[in-house]
């Protein structure tokens, strides 16, 4: 059977869409070994270190701050910039907008350790969370970091080199990169393109409902293992 891949940045506390890529793959590439994207105030912030939750019923940032780097680093050499009390803050928002949530007391327990962690390197940080969230909502995709495998070249090349390195047969392209990858020359290296067409659905109540949060909202409103709460996805 061929091995389906998908390979992405590691970002911080994702979307659902995101974990519902993961558990789409056979094999997910965490895409930590390429330059660290700028956008946001000062241009460091992205979806490496920053995610939206429901504040006061709005979609709004929270963010991890790190260490200024120089242009060209990669995202494996950010470092997460404890001066800030970030984690604190976090964790007050998450009581101060979730505290009525349905599983807000077992989700607080669940993320306070993740929150808390000790490491400072933002890769590090970021896929541990994400191996941990995976594992509670029954995803069990085999995960693969680029920096530890051998890749070559660049945007379609580096995906190719990827997808071949870990024994994959097709790539599973998420709905907000097409048109930044060659498909012809993907196909033309034997292998497959499938598109994950992700829509989000509805979880909780419909009137607080708010699409493209971090998958903690889901964990507070809902949390069950993604072939339960959706089980007609594919």
């Amino acid at each position: 059977m061929a091995h389906l891949v998908a390979i992405h940045q590691p970002n911080f506390f994702p979307w659902l869409g995101y974990f519902d890529k993961i558990r789409r793959a056979e094999i997910f590439v965490f895409l930590d070994d390429v330059d660290y994207p700028r956008s946001g105030s000062g241009g460091m912030g992205s979806w490496i270190n920053r995610v939206r939750l429901s504040i006061q019923g709005d979609a709004q940032w929270v963010t991890c701050p790190i260490k200024r780097m120089a242009r060209g680093q990669s995202i494996m050499a950010a470092q997460i910039d404890d001066g800030q009390p970030w984690r604190k803050k976090i964790m007050r928002t998450l009581q101060m907008n979730y505290g009525k949530a349905p599983q807000y007391d077992r989700t607080m327990e669940f993320l306070l350790p993740l929150i808390e962690s000790a490491e400072n390197n933002l890769a590090a940080f970021n896929i541990s969370v994400i191996h941990a969230i995976a594992e509670r909502i029954g995803v069990t995709t085999r995960f693969v970091r680029q920096s530890e495998i051998r890749s070559e070249g660049q945007a379609t090349e580096r995906l190719i080199s990827l997808v071949k390195a870990v024994g994959g047969c097709a790539y599973l392209v998420g709905g907000g990169a097409a048109g930044y990858q060659d498909d012809d020359l993907i196909r033309g290296a034997g292998i497959d393109v499938v598109y994950q067409r992700f829509v989000p659905e509805c979880y909780g109540s419909p009137d607080r409902f708010l699409p493209g949060l971090s998958v903690i909202d889901y964990l507070m409103h809902d949390g069950r293992p993604l072939t339960e709460a959706f089980p007609d996805r594919s």
